[in-house]
């Protein structure tokens, strides 16, 4: 693993706190992700499945997590299971985690060897009377490829038809959506390396720079570091920025323009999301500087708004509300827009269309029921934008927060957004 060790008490603390909310008489397994094939005889490089991870600490591909709180036999009722290490697959595809270096790692004690996995899971199969299964249950995912997890619930359900089956997403995504102070510093440590990267690129941004060359700096900036980057990198400049999932990079920033970058680094599998916009030429017109301003207050207001026991969508009203106002201001809304509004289409729509934030963690959109109240815990990105293409230029900040008792928190209260402190930081070439 490129990042540093992990403490296994936070794998330990999870595993505990999903035991707690399984009914008697279950078991739960969680699968690794498939390694997916490209072209050829290609494949994609293994990305960890974040329920397994969340339990564990494991990033190996095979890895089954096996949960039984109710088996007879104490020692069987944390069952991690692995790949065996033999000289070949040394000798291929490098090291394989022992016994010893699994249990270190994740805190089980029990480590057994793949080949062992049918006969044991079906022993625990007899005895068990619910069994919770894994899927991807996050609201905007559009899965087409059939996943580990569905062949394995397709395989228990032919061979296991009498069981009383559940769904463990809806267990984990309530886990996950609150995070534990461990997790809070490895986004930190995610949110590090991101303002790194951020100064980095900022002076070096300037007229006849590429994108491409944009993304490059980032990349030497998060890998000396021991990060990656936390999704596809968007660095957008000119009217590039009002494509909200632009990311074909390869567009040369030009002076007077404005330059949009969603960008941020994932650390030991907890990712930070982060977006500034700074001017090509080091300072911004008089016009940029109004638009970006508006979008600094509103997302100043919004960190401030995110408190327990509010609602997402009442959240985002409040943020619309607020821009609405600022486009007014900026000339771009006339108040008989305001007036002709409605709940599913705000005035200010036509210029901030997205969503203000969502969860954080092992995913960038992360799980959570978001259709609850905000609790202590939630971590959010706030994000608003005004995007206005017959100017030619588009405007989105965006910063991570953690919500506590005391009111929001903003992780990257470090990182400079202010208008001035980015002329200043560009001005150190």
């Amino acid at each position: 693993m490129r990042h540093q060790p992990i403490d296994p008490e936070l794998f330990i603390e999870n595993r505990r706190r999903l035991v707690e909310l399984l009914v008697p008489y279950s078991l739960a397994v969680v699968n690794a992700n498939d390694v997916l094939p490209v072209n050829a005889d290609g494949t994609l490089l293994m990305q960890p499945n974040s329920d397994l991870f969340y339990l564990t600490g494991v990033e190996q591909e095979e890895s089954v997590l096996l949960l039984a709180p109710n088996a007879f036999d104490e020692k069987l009722r944390e069952v991690l299971f692995l790949v065996e290490p033999n000289e070949l697959l040394k000798t291929w595809e490098g090291h394989k985690l022992s016994k010893e270096e699994a249990t270190k790692l994740s805190g089980v004690k029990n480590i057994k060897w793949l080949s062992e996995w049918p006969g044991f899971f079906h022993s625990h199969m007899c005895e068990a009377e619910h069994v919770y299964l894994n899927s991807n249950e996050h609201k905007r995912a559009h899965v087409e490829v059939e996943s580990r997890d569905a062949r394995f619930v397709a395989e228990c359900r032919r061979k296991y038809p009498l069981h009383q089956y559940h769904r463990l997403a809806r267990l984990m995504h309530r886990l996950r959506v609150a995070k534990s102070e461990r997790e809070v510093a490895l986004l930190r440590q995610s949110i590090n390396i991101t303002d790194h990267g951020f100064r980095r690129v900022a002076k070096f941004v300037k007229p006849g720079v590429t994108e491409f060359e944009i993304e490059a700096e980032f990349v030497h900036e998060f890998t000396r570091r021991r990060g990656k980057f936390a999704y596809p990198p968007i660095i957008a400049s000119g009217a590039n920025a009002c494509i909200l999932h632009y990311n074909s990079n390869e567009y040369t920033c030009k002076k007077g323009e404005l330059l949009l970058l969603d960008v941020a680094a994932s650390y030991a599998n907890y990712n930070a999301d982060l977006t500034r916009t700074i001017p090509v030429s080091g300072r911004f017109t008089r016009r940029q500087r109004q638009v970006y301003d508006a979008v600094l207050r509103v997302m100043r207001a919004s960190i401030a708004g995110a408190v327990i026991g509010k609602l997402s969508r009442d959240w985002q009203k409040e943020a619309q509300a607020m821009m609405n106002e600022e486009l007014l201001a900026l000339g771009l809304l006339k108040r008989s827009d305001i007036k002709k509004q409605t709940e599913e289409k705000p005035a200010c729509k036509k210029y901030f269309m997205h969503g203000l934030g969502h969860p954080l963690g092992l995913d960038v959109h992360d799980v959570g029921f978001t259709t609850e109240p905000i609790a202590a815990g939630w971590v959010l990105t706030v994000e608003p934008g005004i995007y206005i293409p017959d100017e030619g230029f588009g405007i989105r900040l965006e910063n991570d927060i953690v919500v506590t008792e005391k009111g929001a928190v903003d992780l990257m209260a470090e990182i400079p957004v202010e208008a001035e402190q980015i002329e200043e930081l560009m001005s150190r070439r």
